[in-house]
C-alpha cells in the first residue's frame, strides 16, 4: 500500500496547470460544408464535461500511463520493482471494480445546473478496458469477471449518453487508439518498450491488420449501439501514419525515439463513422490534417488568441482520473479560466474523475452549481460569441455576440470592487450604444469615446453592489464599425 501511495503522489505532480506552453499546430478545416456547420455549432457551446473512469479509479492513480514502460514521471515510478507482476495486478483491477453508487442522471443533472452543453465520457483508454459493451474482448465493465456485469446498468457508456442527452448535452466518446492490453498491439511475443506498438507493423503486416480492423470495429460499435454521438474524441496521437519522430517534440509534448508506421487507417474510419453519424465531428487528436476538427491544448490555456477551432481539457482537481483527498481549484480560477478561453477563441473542457463507487466529489458538485450560478447571470458573453481584438487586457476580457454586442469581462480578485472607471481600449461603442451591468436592472453606465478606446464610469453604489463576486460583464449595445 505504501508504494501505491508513492505512486499516486509521484504521478499527480504530473497534473500541473501551465499557461501558455501549447504547440500550435497547423489546422486543415474539413472540406464537408455539414461538419463546418457542425464545428460552428460546437464553438457556439463553450462549456463541456470530460470523465476518465475505469477500474483504475480504485486505487487512485492515474489511468494507464503507471503501465506504460517509459521513464517519463507519470509512466512507471521507481517503487514499482517488478513491472510485469504490476501490469497483472493492474489489469486484475477489472476483478474487483463494483461501482454500485453510479447515478449517470445525477451527474447529468449537476453538469446542466453548471451550465454545460457537452459531455465527453472515456469509452476506452490505453489500457484497453472497454467501459462498454465490446462483443470483441472480454476485458470490460460488462465482462464476466467484472462483478458489476450484473447491474442493470452495467454497460455505463450507454447509460451515460442516454442521462446526459435527456438533459440536453451533446455526447462524446473518447476513445483510445492505442490498446495495450490486446496482443495486436503489444504482442507477448516481444516485451513492451514504450508507448508505441511493440513490433514493427512492415515486417508483421497481417497482425497490424487484426489490431486495425479491431479498432474499426470497436468504434463501430459505438455508431450502431449508442444512439447519436456528437463527438468522436480519438486519444494516443502517437498511432498514425508515418508518425513522429526524433528530437522534435511531438504536438502531446512528447518526443517519439524510434518512428513505426501505426497507420491506423483514419480516414476509412472517419467515412465508416459519418456513414452511420452524417453530424458527428471527429478529433484525431494532434495529428494534423482534416480528421482533427478542433484542436486540444492538454491542461494548458494558450497565451493568445488561437485562429482555429480549439479546447483546453482541463483537471478541475486530482488528476484526469479520481484520486484521494483531491483539492477542487477554486470557483474563481474556473470562472476566470473559463472567461478567458472563450476570449482567446476557445471551449472549456473540464475533467472530472469518477470515484471506484460511482460518485463523483461533493466539492465538485459545489464547484459546478457556483459557476453554473454565474452563468445564469452572464451567460451571453460566453455562449454562442466570437473573439473580438483585443481580445484581452489586463484584467478585462472580451466577446463579441452574433447580434454585433460586445461584452466586457472584468474578472475580479477576492474582496475587490469595480473601479469608478474602466478604459477599454482597441474599439469604441457606435455612437448612442448603451452600456449595462449584467444582472443589475436599470444599471445604464455613462462612457465617453477617446479616439480609439473609451472609458465606462461606474457610479461608486454600483461598484460596492455587484451582482455576483468572481466576474462582471459590461454589456455594450453595439460597436462602431
Amino acid at each position: 500500500m505504501k508504494s501505491i501511495k508513492l505512486l499516486v503522489l509521484l504521478l499527480l505532480l504530473t497534473n500541473l496547470y501551465v499557461v501558455g506552453q501549447h504547440h500550435e499546430q497547423n489546422y486543415t478545416p474539413d472540406p464537408n460544408p455539414r461538419i463546418q456547420q457542425r464545428i460552428g455549432e460546437w464553438q457556439d457551446i463553450k462549456f463541456g464535461l470530460l470523465m476518465h473512469w475505469g477500474p483504475y479509479s480504485q486505487w487512485g492513480i492515474v489511468e494507464s500511463w503507471s503501465i506504460c514502460p517509459e521513464d517519463e514521471g507519470w509512466c512507471v515510478p521507481d517503487t514499482v520493482k517488478d513491472y510485469f507482476a504490476y501490469k497483472k495486478h493492474y489489469e486484475n483491477l477489472g476483478k474487483t471494480f463494483n461501482p454500485t453508487k453510479f447515478d449517470p442522471a445525477k451527474w447529468a443533472k449537476a453538469a446542466k445546473e453548471a451550465g454545460m452543453k457537452y459531455v465527453v465520457f472515456t469509452t476506452k483508454h490505453h489500457d484497453g478496458f472497454c467501459m462498454f459493451d465490446s462483443k470483441y474482448t472480454d476485458y470490460k465493465i460488462t465482462g464476466p469477471d467484472c462483478p458489476f456485469h450484473t447491474n442493470p446498468k452495467a454497460d455505463v457508456t450507454k447509460e451515460i449518453f442516454n442521462a446526459f442527452r435527456k438533459e440536453g448535452l451533446w455526447v462524446g466518446a473518447y476513445f483510445s487508439k492505442p490498446d495495450w492490453h490486446t496482443p495486436d498491439y503489444w504482442w507477448s511475443h516481444f516485451p513492451p518498450l514504450d508507448r508505441n506498438v511493440n513490433y514493427d507493423p512492415a515486417k508483421y503486416p497481417d497482425r497490424w491488420n487484426s489490431f486495425v480492423k479491431f479498432t474499426h470495429n470497436q468504434v463501430m460499435e459505438l455508431c450502431t449501439n449508442y444512439g447519436k454521438i456528437d463527438l468522436f474524441w480519438f486519444d494516443g496521437g502517437w498511432v498514425q501514419k508515418n508518425g513522429p519522430v526524433g528530437e522534435k517534440p511531438h504536438a502531446e509534448g512528447f518526443s517519439v525515439k524510434k518512428r513505426f508506421d501505426q497507420d491506423i487507417k483514419m480516414d476509412e474510419l472517419v467515412t465508416e463513422i459519418r456513414s452511420k453519424q452524417p453530424d458527428a465531428i471527429v478529433v484525431d487528436r494532434a495529428v494534423e490534417g482534416k480528421n482533427q476538427n478542433y484542436l486540444t491544448p492538454e491542461n494548458t490555456v494558450p497565451e493568445k488568441m488561437l485562429p482555429y477551432p480549439w479546447e483546453s481539457c482541463i483537471i478541475l482537481g486530482g488528476g484526469w482520473s479520481f484520486s484521494y483527498n483531491a483539492t477542487m481549484r477554486p470557483t474563481r480560477d474556473m470562472i476566470h479560466m473559463l472567461s478567458d478561453i472563450v476570449a482567446k477563441g476557445g471551449n472549456l473542457l473540464l475533467n472530472i474523475g469518477p470515484g471506484p463507487d460511482g460518485t463523483w466529489y461533493d466539492s465538485a458538485y459545489d464547484r459546478l452549481k457556483e459557476i453554473g450560478d454565474w452563468l445564469k447571470i452572464n451567460g451571453q458573453a460566453i455562449y454562442g460569441t466570437r473573439p473580438i481584438a483585443p481580445y484581452l487586457d489586463g484584467k478585462l476580457r472580451f466577446t463579441k455576440g452574433k447580434d454585433g454586442s460586445v461584452n466586457v469581462i472584468y474578472l475580479l480578485a477576492e474582496n475587490e470592487k469595480l473601479p469608478s472607471s474602466i478604459s477599454v481600449q482597441g474599439f469604441v461603442p457606435e455612437k448612442g450604444a448603451g452600456i449595462t451591468l449584467l444582472g443589475k436592472k436599470g444599471s445604464t453606465l455613462k462612457w465617453k469615446a477617446d479616439g480609439t478606446s473609451f472609458k465606462i464610469s461606474v457610479p461608486e453604489s454600483l461598484g460596492k453592489a455587484m451582482p455576483l463576486k468572481y466576474a462582471v460583464v459590461l454589456h455594450i449595445d453595439k460597436v462602431a464599425k
